[in-house]
């Protein structure tokens, strides 16, 4: 498989994993015209990680079975 079929399939996961992760992350919306500071997006930023990290492994347990 070449590289960008590759990056295209990872990114395609991405996105249909985007929902879940968002679910799973659980982070509140922001109010309208505020703004997270640099440690706040940081912090998002790693709860998403971690959550993504758990969406695909969902995904391939479900895929396995």
């Amino acid at each position: 498989m070449s590289d960008a079929n590759e990056q295209q399939r990872r990114y395609r996961e991405f996105l249909d994993l985007l929902p879940l992760t968002l679910e799973l992350a659980g982070l509140p919306r922001s109010e309208s015209g505020r703004y997270y500071n640099e440690d706040q997006l940081e912090s998002r930023l790693i709860t998403l990680r971690h959550a993504h990290k758990l969406s695909r492994q969902f995904g391939r347990e479900l895929i396995q079975k």
